[in-house]
């Protein structure tokens, strides 16, 4: 996964040595043993610092801290310091500002403040992961290269507008293409002229953040503007790269973020890394299925935890302290999904500023004798042990749910049918029935092959891109199981709608076909009853936001609508298709209904879960590198739970005991288990 300098799971994170002065640095790095940190990123913030007017570099801080910290043992992630552009840029460049939603120009504050469209940040910005590269390709500290940090946000200056206009050209070579693309001849919007086309903000298009009158160009400036910030970070690759091949290179993501097609930047990072933030009341299942998409994006490839705090965060509504237990919990479950890094923001808390808050490993206590530190050299004590039997392991996974970035632009885009649809939601009913019955599943993209699974999942998937149907009727006539829901097959990538009926292309497979969505108020319910019953499936369940009304045209109608006008209609059905089925779920079901449609599904499909049984809350998910299996089990409840470990048996990693049939697991306990066999 990364170069063999470090061969364990890393353990550190950011640092920023600049803050603080040289007796200050001498602590942090007594304090750095203490607790087995071994890898620190630094200048994640400080181009200010390294470049203080236009024509002059200044390093030696940062070649001091370079030799330093590789003094010490620790290695380096090196970033390129472009998260924030300098005061003396935006004075003297004001195309660096970006312009606001609302049409507004920015001044100089804050970060990720930069136009990824200005010339003068694209120039600068290169210009400087150039000089690190050169200055630092052969320090025995670098680890991997960390370009900006966190990228997001949208700019609607001049400067966008034409490059804009000149990424649609690219796109669509004429304007009759463009006019036939985006149906513009509704609402007298057919354009002439490239530079009549507006970028689509407050000021024109769009209200709210996310409704749009013409969702064609709404969709066309997400991608845009998600293409022109990873034309920012591949500018400064190209510069490490170049000067260090055999360094990886890496950004930090930030999860389900809205604003940015990952997969589509996944495929221009050597590995993926990302910044894990949930709330006290994030459910558990939440978090697993972020770190599944995570390593989804590179099609199973172990990922970094670069970031996740030691205990407090600054930013959320309600800071919770993580109980104690939690933060070492949290870490390991990142690693059972994936992950071959733990790592923090920060090593030490800051003094002033909007993240003096902000939890650390050294806090401003100063000292070691905190529950935050002990807690960090107690994980760090037993990272240092497991050594390198994790690295570069992959999950099993025999289930798939698609996710699409664009898809879901599409539906917050959409002007209908209802602003309770969130598709995010939606995706996460399905990956919580799984995880409750401890069964592995991969986020994949609409690009993934699909046929090395048994059963492919796609929520809500109201935009069809090309070729993906074709690809779906070749899984399931192979013999596998599609299931997709309500809302699905309504659109193409430009947001025009497939006529001759939902769900559009995907019609045939599923042997079904729409004409009408219901639209229920919040207070509203339907009722999903069983025709008869369907492996675990019986009886009837609740259901609501939207009702596909539905025909069936081959496909065995499973169940009906209990209430309304449509009462009787199919509300589930299954299709015959080749060698395998495709299910659609005409609704919105409540969660009783996810959890025995899985049950049906995996029984069905012949899967089998790690363990014999356990509480849901319990997360089980096993790793496997050169035929050895590690299963991870941990316990995000309150109180000890128990599991029946079945046939499996092996070795307590962490307790270092054998373990056999049913095993105890403490309140927010961890068990890595070497198998047996």
């Amino acid at each position: 996964m990364m170069n063999g300098k470090l061969p364990k799971i890393w353990y550190g994170g950011d640092y920023n040595p600049e803050q603080w002065d040289r007796e200050t640095w001498s602590e942090d790095h007594r304090m750095f043993k203490l607790a087995g940190i071994d890898v620190a990123t630094i200048n994640v913030f400080s181009w200010a610092l390294d470049q203080p007017d236009e024509e002059t570099y200044d390093f030696a801080w940062l070649d001091e801290q370079m030799d330093l910290l590789h003094a010490q043992g620790v290695g380096v992630c090196l970033a390129t310091g472009t998260g924030a552009h300098p005061a003396w840029m935006a004075k003297r460049h004001p195309d660096v500002l970006r312009v606001d939603y609302q049409g507004r120009k920015r001044k100089f504050g804050g970060r990720h403040n930069s136009c990824p469209n200005s010339p003068t940040y694209r120039k600068h910005a290169a210009a400087l992961a150039g000089r690190l590269a050169d200055r630092y390709k052969d320090h025995p500290a670098l680890l991997i290269w960390h370009i900006s940090n966190e990228y997001g946000g949208y700019c609607y200056c001049d400067n966008c507008a034409a490059a804009f206009h000149g990424w649609l050209k690219d796109k669509y070579d004429t304007l009759d293409a463009l006019n036939r693309a985006w149906n513009t001849r509704f609402w007298g919007h057919a354009f002439y002229d490239w530079d009549e086309i507006p970028v689509p903000n407050e000021l024109s298009e769009e209200w709210g953040g996310h409704r749009s009158n013409f969702q064609g160009i709404s969709l066309d400036y997400r991608r845009f503007q998600s293409d022109s910030l990873l034309a920012c970070y591949k500018l400064e690759y190209d510069e490490v790269k170049a000067r260090t091949p055999d360094i990886p290179v890496t950004t930090n993501l930030m999860g389900f973020y809205p604003a940015l097609d990952y997969f589509e930047w996944a495929k221009h990072m050597d590995i993926v890394s990302w910044d894990n933030y949930p709330s006290l009341d994030t459910p558990a299942s939440f978090t697993a299925m972020t770190h599944d998409l995570m390593r989804g994006l590179k099609s199973g490839q172990p990922f970094m935890l670069m970031e996740q705090t030691p205990s407090q965060q600054n930013w959320q509504p309600y800071n919770s302290l993580k109980r104690p237990g939690v933060m070492r919990l949290w870490s390991y479950q990142a690693v059972a999904r994936g992950a071959d890094t733990v790592m923090f923001f920060q090593l030490r808390r800051s003094v002033g500023a909007c993240e003096k808050y902000h939890g650390a490993v050294i806090e401003h206590a100063g000292h070691e004798n905190t529950r935050v530190f002990r807690e960090v050299a107690e994980l760090g004590r037993e990272l240092g042990a497991l050594g390198d039997a994790l690295l570069d392991s992959r999950l099993e996974s025999q289930v798939a749910i698609v996710y699409d970035w664009q898809n879901r632009w599409a539906i917050e885009l959409s002007s209908g049918p209802s602003v309770a649809l969130d598709y995010v939601n939606e995706v996460h009913k399905f990956y919580d029935a799984l995880y409750k019955q401890h069964i592995a599943a991969d986020m994949i993209s609409v690009e993934e092959a699909l046929d090395k699974y048994k059963v492919v999942i796609a929520p809500v998937l109201y935009m069809l891109r090309p070729g993906f149907a074709q690809k779906v009727e070749a899984f399931v006539a192979a013999g596998g199981t599609f299931v997709t829901t309500f809302f699905s097959g309504i659109v193409n990538e430009n947001d025009i709608v497939t006529l001759g009926g939902y769900p559009g292309e995907l019609r045939s497979v599923l042997g079904v076909w729409a004409e009408e969505i219901d639209a229920l108020l919040p207070e509203q319910r339907n009722r999903i009853v069983m025709k008869n019953g369907r492996g675990a499936l019986s009886g009837e369940y609740g259901c609501g936001i939207l009702c596909d009304l539905i025909h069936a045209e081959g496909a065995e109608v499973v169940a009906e609508y209990g209430d309304d006008f449509y009462k009787g209609m199919p509300a589930l059905t299954v299709n015959a298709f080749g060698q395998g089925r495709a299910w659609y779920v005409a609704t919105s079901p409540d969660q009783a209904f996810m959890d025995d449609f899985i049950r049906t599904l995996v029984q069905d499909n012949g899967i089998e879960t790690p363990i014999a049984a356990a509480p849901a809350d319990l997360e089980a998910t096993v790793r496997a590198k050169d035929g050895q299996r590690y299963l991870f089990l941990l316990n995000h409840a309150a109180n000890e739970a128990e599991v029946d470990l079945g046939k499996s048996c092996g070795r307590d990693m962490l307790a270092d005991e054998e373990l056999s049939g049913r095993i105890a697991i403490a309140a927010k306990g961890v068990r890595i288990v070497k198998l047996s066999g």
